[in-house]
């Protein structure tokens, strides 16, 4: 396959790729953005301050030279409970034995009179784990099941009985599925987190493990007060304010499901631990569960977790892997996300790449099923301007067959809503803000463009910076219908006032005076 010197015309839905050792070399990240990754997650539950540091301004050299506006995605670790330390060839558990989990990540895993003594990270573990609830380790693959303590137990600690067995290796995350835990949503870690993504203005922050929209809040508030004091945190200001993605692996999270989307600037679908913590038969349907409700709300909603599994190793995923990818198109997902398939894997461009191919096949497919979409109620009944003329453009779009809905979005509002309202087009979103520019990675279908607006501010030279720059990239071809939506003065948000149609190498359309194909409200 010959390596593209620039990006196709890219597809509608989106990729996040994790950055790693498998990334850290420039050339490899520069082929996956080419490949068609949008957004790059950086893990705060791996690695230094210093690693992420290196691994985000690559993204941004890279970004900057093939003018592409890249983002990054800070995800946080939230309330992770871990085995502590193990010894080399880790700890074997067999069914129907004891286990001591004790109160303290400090010292090793050991046996005391031949019972397994694991350290753990989560101090209040005996207090809060009863008998009959499970205890479950290494992503569900160890299950135990809490008994009484003996005499002797260490204080604190938790007593399982093992149903399930196998090698229990350093740092395995325990799962505790019954258990009502009191750990806080951030830990001490994630605020230095926070603080650190502030500073170096990451673009987006995944929040895990989220259980109340409370919680959601309570983060959102403490970006604010950065943004407050931004003279004392380096590159704040409005970059403090962060968007925060609301990560659902928790049961008890759709307990509240509406209240933390609505705190919430996204939703990511976490099958890891929603598949521990849950039934597993149940996560395709809180799936979809889930994407529905996102879509209700206008928020965007990522789907993660094993998407491409096999790929870590070989060139080629499972049937089942692509058909999975493409049953998350399927459901309306406004994003895809690759984890361990680019950060560690052997082929993290060709997982790109094959990622990009099976959404491009399903969305060719569901434009041929494609009937009368809506915006999600939410959206309408919020009754803004720019949501209705949105909702216009995309009915004027599939009309008259238009190539590409072209606007200008300042801070990303009309983009926003035009991708909401599910165009088969292709949108285009001009911004002066390169920090939006990058924050509209997470919207389906919409590839931001960073540019100043024209010199004169007139419509009519937008208009024509359009054609050019849309000609140069060979998204359209003479004769094509695009949509136009924007406003004066160009570069301000909230301008957004008319939406008009041009064909490409037709100077009588689009943003002309008196044109009979222009409307304004």
């Amino acid at each position: 396959m010959t390596e593209p010197d620039r990006p196709a015309r890219p597809t509608l839905a989106k990729i996040i790729a994790t950055l790693g050792p498998a990334t850290d070399d420039e050339q490899v990240l520069r082929r996956l953005v080419l490949a068609g990754a949008s957004i790059f997650r950086l893990n705060f539950s791996h690695g230094s301050f210093e690693a992420h540091e290196k691994r985000l301004a690559l993204v941004r050299r890279v970004g900057e030279d093939l003018g592409i506006p890249i983002a990054a995605m800070g995800d946080l670790r939230g309330p992770k409970i871990r085995v502590g330390r193990a010894p080399d060839g880790g700890v074997e558990l067999g069914a129907g034995e004891d286990v001591v989990i004790l109160s303290t990540e400090e010292g090793e895993a050991r046996l005391v009179d031949g019972t397994a003594h694991l350290p753990c990270t989560y101090e209040p573990i005996g207090r809060e784990v009863q008998p009959g609830e499970r205890v479950l380790i290494n992503d569900g693959a160890i299950r135990m099941l809490a008994v009484e303590r003996e005499a002797g137990d260490p204080d604190g600690s938790c007593r399982c009985r093992v149903v399930v067995g196998g090698l229990v290796t350093s740092a395995k995350g325990i799962n505790l599925p019954d258990t009502k835990i009191s750990a806080p949503a951030l830990s001490d870690w994630d605020w230095e987190c926070v603080e650190w993504a502030v500073a170096h203005g990451v673009d987006f922050l995944a929040m895990s493990f989220v259980r109340r929209a409370a919680e959601v809040r309570e983060l959102r508030n403490r970006l604010a007060g950065m943004c407050s004091v931004s003279s004392a945190i380096a590159g704040a200001g409005e970059g403090a304010l962060i968007p925060i993605v609301t990560k659902i692996e928790k049961p008890e999270a759709l307990d509240e499901l509406d209240g933390i989307i609505e705190a919430a600037d996204g939703v990511m679908v976490a099958r890891g631990d929603l598949g521990v913590e849950m039934d597993l038969a149940q996560v395709p349907v809180v799936q979809k569960r889930l994407i529905a409700k996102a879509h209700e709300w206008g928020k965007p909603v990522i789907v993660a977790t094993q998407m491409l599994e096999t790929m870590m190793d070989r060139a080629s995923p499972t049937r089942a892997e692509a058909s999975d990818v493409a049953n998350a198109i399927f459901d309306g997902a406004d994003v895809v996300m690759l984890s361990g398939e680019t950060a560690v894997g052997k082929h993290p461009v060709l997982a790109v790449e094959t990622m990009r191919r099976i959404i491009g096949a399903t969305e060719e497919r569901l434009e041929e099923l494609r009937g009368s979409d809506h915006p999600g109620e939410r959206l309408v009944d919020y009754g803004y301007r720019t949501a209705a003329l949105a909702h216009g453009a995309a009915h004027v779009a599939q009309d008259i067959g238009a190539s590409i809905v072209a606007c200008w979005s300042q801070k990303g509002g009309t983009a926003r809503y035009l991708s909401k309202n599910k165009l088969s087009a292709p949108i285009v979103a001009y911004s002066s803000d390169a920090r939006q520019t990058r924050r509209m990675a997470l919207l389906r279908g919409v590839t931001a463009i960073h540019c100043a607006p024209p010199a004169s501010g007139a419509l009519s030279d937008w208009n024509a910076k359009v054609e050019a720059d849309l000609l140069e990239r060979r998204w359209v071809r003479e004769g094509e219908p695009i949509v136009l939506l924007a406003g004066k003065p160009l570069g301000s948000a909230g301008a957004t006032t008319t939406l008009a149609v041009h064909y490409i190498g037709d100077p009588s359309t689009g943003y002309m005076r008196h044109t009979s194909e222009e409307c304004e409200s």
